[in-house]
């Protein structure tokens, strides 16, 4: 039997310890994940999902939150900073808003994320800025077609002038073109993949980016770059592979020293993508694994209204819809739930348990796997509900021993049919539930 109720709350207690900043604003705000050293050298600051139909930005920023250890410097991460877009695939549902960093009205659904940006912005602390895009086509100096021309902004690191004049790394253009060195000596999967540098000239050239967030930057004396990947490139992995390593070659230019859970590499990207999705916690009760996980779960318990949730995955989030609440991941939706209303006043943080023949406390929330059968035994005064298992005349299924080709497979919450939920009541409240997952 292996018990993951410690190592879920682990790594969540460790997450809670980064994340800063996670408030409610029109819909959704943005989180703030500082990771930080002992060991004093500068701080980076990555922005991701200011347009949220660029997802090699923003994804490229969850793995820094994720897999990077900071062992000199500081890295601060927003991996989601337009997420009522991301959620939706829109480049700006309440318009774009990199336009929107010079002015600004109140009554704008974007104005407290775009204010509460700038002050993190500004922070005497952040030493340089990177905002991550997807942009269209590749940008050349010279026109070569459709796709390869001076107004693509794909594969390239973007600034807004040269230099920042008497501004720590305020010399942009040298900054960008050892990043573009350091990328296609070494990094490049295809040679048109190449970088360069698209310098706008805003001051001068590009009424529209003096509305930009890199601007504003620049303009208070913050540098500040955006780097470009390809919106031509369809693998998500790739523009996250090329935006991972332009990162870290910033990282060394401000002496950031770091370690990665994981080789930088497309397939390896790739499989993380699909294989390492991550538990979530609801209302400190209940966890659902959300690798597999069916579209939806019917008759969820829930005993308020309001979900809260933590997940070690930055761009995952819960959002109502209706009467129901719907899962996503980044623009992905994973599941909807189907609420039914309980008493609240039930308070376990765990129960025994049989598992395959050894007695074994389980916390609740958890995911516990079982090789042939368990059982509950829980006190009298507690209800047992093995979602998926029914026996004639029985209402509480405690102390009854269950294997898995006892349980329907149209009750299970996975789409490989191996995950049930335990769930506990007392009267008429809901205490909790337990994830059993037949391996």
């Amino acid at each position: 039997m292996e018990n993951f109720g410690g190592e879920i709350a682990l790594r969540l207690l460790l997450l809670s310890l980064f994340i800063v900043c996670s408030v409610w604003g029109a819909e959704l705000h943005f989180d703030l994940y500082k990771k930080e050293s002992s060991n004093p050298s500068h701080t980076l600051l990555v922005i991701g999902g200011v347009h949220g139909d660029e997802p090699g930005g923003y994804f490229a920023a969850s793995f820094l939150v994720k897999y990077y250890d900071i062992k000199k410097g500081a890295l601060w991460v927003v991996p989601n900073l337009n997420f009522d877009s991301i959620i939706r695939f829109r480049r700006g549902i309440y318009g774009d808003m990199n336009r929107k960093f010079a002015s600004i009205k109140k009554s704008d659904p974007d104005y407290t994320i775009v204010n509460d940006i700038k002050k993190i912005i500004l922070n005497e602390q952040v030493d340089l800025i990177l905002n991550l895009h997807d942009g269209r086509g590749y940008y050349r100096e010279k026109w070569e077609n459709t796709i390869f021309n001076p107004f693509a902004w794909g594969q390239a690191c973007i600034i807004d002038q040269e230099e920042i004049d008497g501004c720590k790394f305020g010399d942009l253009n040298k900054i960008a073109q050892k990043v573009n060195s350091a990328l296609n000596n070494k990094k490049l999967k295809k040679n048109h993949h190449a970088f360069h540098i698209k310098n706008t000239k805003t001051k001068f050239k590009d009424e529209q980016m003096k509305l930009s967030l890199t601007y504003f930057a620049i303009t208070h004396n913050k540098p500040a770059l955006a780097i470009e990947t390809s919106k031509n490139i369809n693998d998500l992995a790739t523009k996250i592979y090329y935006q991972l390593n332009a990162i870290e070659e910033f990282m060394k230019i401000l002496e950031i020293e770091f370690e990665r859970e994981f080789e930088l590499s497309i397939e390896t990207i790739n499989n993380l993508l699909k294989n390492d999705l991550d538990y979530i916690v609801i209302n400190d009760n209940i966890v659902l694994p959300l690798k597999n996980i069916k579209k939806s779960i019917r008759f969820f318990p829930l005993t308020e209204r309001k979900i809260s949730f933590i997940c070690d995955d930055p761009l995952v989030t819960v959002v109502e819809r209706g009467k129901n609440y719907v899962i996503y991941r980044g623009y992905k939706k994973l599941t909807a739930l189907y609420p039914q209303y309980f008493k609240s006043g039930c308070e376990k943080r765990g129960m025994e348990f049989v598992i395959d023949g050894k007695k074994e406390y389980v916390q609740i929330p958890s995911v516990v796997k079982v090789k042939k059968n368990f059982k509950v035994l829980a006190s009298d005064d507690i209800r047992v509900n093995v979602i998926g298992f029914s026996k004639k005349g029985v209402l509480n299924e405690n102390n009854i021993e269950i294997e898995k080709k006892e349980c329907q497979d149209r009750y299970s919450i996975d789409s490989f049919h191996k995950m049930y939920r335990v769930e506990f009541y007392k009267d008429k409240s809901f205490c909790g539930s337990v994830i059993v997952y037949f391996d």
